[in-house]
């Protein structure tokens, strides 16, 4: 019986700590609205974590001290991952919306979407993500945006003791001549092709390639204006 209390006890503690965790993650997103002078909703594609933190970077490390003598405003501050609690956040109704027509972001935040609060100005914010795109490897999972061909002079830059690992990853590879040669004197071979899934075989080929073929983009959706209220659609 006592272990069975104890079991309560901790299960209630887990989700009261849950629901403290939840609490602070939406006093926090309102903080940074009050802070900052702007809200943009964005969506991202090819998300890698590394480059994300730059984003992160940019807009915390320029929101408090403008080169172009904007005024500073409040920390800039991204959020993604948690779109239901950025809709109680920014509130899913005209009734319960944090402040004036925040309600109309809100109903957008599904799929892979996240918030930007910010007060830096609408052209500085939309010149840095006009220019955003960061190539990067492609995962598993990702449509191949084009036909990759690899020929021998590409393959046979590489070290002969790549053969065999080579081979597992599918490569009809062998040694010739002291190098890494196509089997049977072909002189190409077909990676991936234009709009087909890549496996993750192919994935790893293309970066012993040193072939890129993500794109890291984040792309505005809408605006809101804390002054006037007001929501603007970018797309």
């Amino acid at each position: 019986m006592q272990h069975v209390k104890l079991h309560e006890v901790a299960l209630t503690n887990t989700a009261k700590k849950t629901r403290e965790h939840k609490s602070n993650y939406i006093d926090t997103v309102r903080e940074a609205i009050d802070q900052n002078d702007r809200l943009y909703l964005f969506s991202y594609e090819n998300m890698r974590s590394n480059h994300f933190k730059d984003v992160r970077l940019h807009f915390r490390g320029n929101s408090n001290a403008m080169d172009d003598g904007e005024s500073g405003g409040g920390e800039g501050r991204l959020f993604l991952g948690k779109n239901k609690l950025l809709q109680i956040a920014l509130g899913r109704t005209s009734e319960d919306e944090y402040s004036e027509n925040l309600h109309q972001i809100s109903k957008n935040l599904t799929g892979s979407v996240g918030v930007l609060c910010t007060s830096q100005s609408p052209k500085r914010v939309e010149d840095y993500f006009a220019n955003l795109a960061i190539e990067d490897f492609a995962r598993a999972g990702q449509v191949s945006p084009r036909t990759v061909i690899l020929s021998k002079e590409q393959i046979e830059t590489h070290p002969v003791s790549m053969v065999e690992q080579f081979r597992k990853l599918g490569l009809p590879v062998e040694v010739k001549n002291g190098r890494v040669a196509f089997i049977g004197g072909r002189e190409e071979w077909e990676v991936c092709k234009e709009g087909n899934e890549l496996n993750v075989e192919q994935c790893k080929i293309l970066v012993h390639m040193g072939i890129k073929l993500a794109v890291f983009r984040i792309e505005l959706m809408s605006s809101w204006e804390k002054e006037e209220g007001s929501v603007s659609d970018l797309q």
